[in-house]
C-alpha cells in the first residue's frame, strides 16, 4: 500500500500534459564541423530520447544536412544485434552474487513491490539482473508513465534507422566492451544497490530532472543543461560523478572522430549531456582544432 500511495503522489506533482516547443529559434541543435584538414563538412546533431521524432522537423536543415553525409556515427551501434545479444548477456550477475544479500528484507522485499508494480516484474523473475540494468528498467518506465516517453517514436535512433534501412554506414564511438562498462560496470556494485533503492524510494526526483533536462533541451540550452547534470544538487542517478566520466570518455571520443572527420561528411548524433558546457564534446572538438559552428548561425544561442 505504502508503494501504491507513493505513485499516487508522484502521479499528483508531475504528471503534465507534454507540450513540445516547435519554434525552430529554440531548436539550435545541430553544429556543422569543419576545418582542421577536413576535405568536406560533417555534421553533430544533439539527441534526447525522451522527445518524439517529429520534433526534427522543427530543427532548419536537419534532413538536407543528413543528406549530405555518407555515413552515421552514434555511440554505441544499435543494429549491430550480435552486440545487443552481448549486452544482454553482460547484464547478468555471476552466480555468486546474489541480490538479497545487499539489501534488508525490508528494503528487498520493497524493491521487489515497486518492481511488480511498474515493470510487471518482481524479483523471483529479475534477482539475476545487475542493479544498474534494473534502475535503467524503471526509470524507462517511470518515464513511460510520467514523460509520455515512446521508445519506438524517439528522436535518439532515429537516423540509424534511416541509415540502417538505406545501407549507410553506422558508426559507434565506443565498443561493446566499453558500453558493457558505461551500461553495467562503472560504478561499484554495492554503489550500484544502493542507488536502485534510491531511485525506487524517490522517482519523483528522477522525473523531475529529466524534466528539467528535456526543457533545456527543446530550448536549444545545451551548457545549461550540461551544468544541470554536472551541479552539485543533482542526486539522480545520472550525478556527477556520472559527467565525469562523460568528460573523460568525449577526450576518447575526440580522437576516434579525427580520421573520419578527415574525410567528412559524417553526421554524428549523440545524446545533448555529453555536447555542451566547458567540458563537453564541441569544446573538445574545437580545443583540437575544428570548427565548430551552428548550422542556422543567424539564430546565435551559446551552447
Amino acid at each position: 500500500m505504502k508503494t501504491t500511495l507513493r505513485h499516487i503522489l508522484v502521479a499528483t506533482l508531475l504528471l503534465s500534459p507534454f507540450t513540445v516547443h516547435l519554434s525552430p529559434l529554440k531548436a539550435q541543435l545541430l553544429y556543422e564541423i569543419s576545418g582542421n584538414g577536413a576535405k568536406h563538412k560533417s555534421y553533430l546533431l544533439a539527441t534526447n530520447r525522451l522527445v518524439d521524432m517529429q520534433f526534427l522537423d522543427t530543427i532548419p536543415n536537419v534532413f538536407k544536412c543528413f543528406g549530405q553525409c555518407n555515413k552515421v556515427i552514434t555511440e554505441f551501434a544499435m543494429q549491430d544485434y550480435e552486440a545487443i545479444a552481448a549486452l544482454r548477456q553482460a547484464a547478468i550477475l555471476p552466480d555468486s552474487v546474489k541480490l538479497s544479500n545487499f539489501y534488508s528484507e525490508s528494503e528487498y522485499e520493497y524493491i521487489d513491490n515497486s518492481l511488480r508494480i511498474n515493470i510487471g516484474m518482481g524479483l523471483d523473475q529479475l534477482c539475476r539482473m545487475k542493479p544498474a540494468y534494473l534502475t535503467e528498467m524503471f526509470r524507462t518506465e517511470l518515464m513511460k508513465q510520467w514523460l509520455q516517453y515512446d521508445e519506438q517514436r524517439s528522436m535518439e535512433s532515429f537516423f540509424e534507422s534511416v541509415a540502417a534501412e538505406r545501407d549507410i554506414p553506422v558508426i559507434g564511438l565506443d565498443n561493446i566492451g566499453e558500453t558493457m562498462y558505461m551500461l553495467f560496470d562503472r560504478e561499484p556494485f554495492h554503489w550500484q544497490c544502493k542507488e536502485l533503492l534510491k531511485v525506487i524510494q524517490y522517482p519523483e526526483n528522477e522525473v523531475k530532472q529529466e524534466r528539467i533536462l528535456r526543457t533545456m533541451y527543446l530550448d536549444g540550452r545545451l551548457s545549461d543543461l550540461a551544468y544541470q547534470v554536472e551541479g552539485p544538487n543533482n542526486t539522480t542517478s545520472i550525478s556527477f560523478s556520472d559527467y565525469k566520466v562523460y568528460c573523460q570518455r568525449n577526450k576518447e571520443w575526440v580522437k576516434r572522430l579525427q580520421p573520419h572527420l578527415k574525410e567528412g561528411k559524417c553526421f554524428i548524433t549523440l545524446n545533448a549531456v555529453y555536447l555542451g558546457g566547458d567540458k563537453g564534446l564541441i569544446e573538445q572538438l574545437r580545443a583540437a582544432g575544428y570548427r565548430v559552428r551552428p548550422v542556422n548561425r543567424a539564430i546565435t544561442i551559446k551552447n
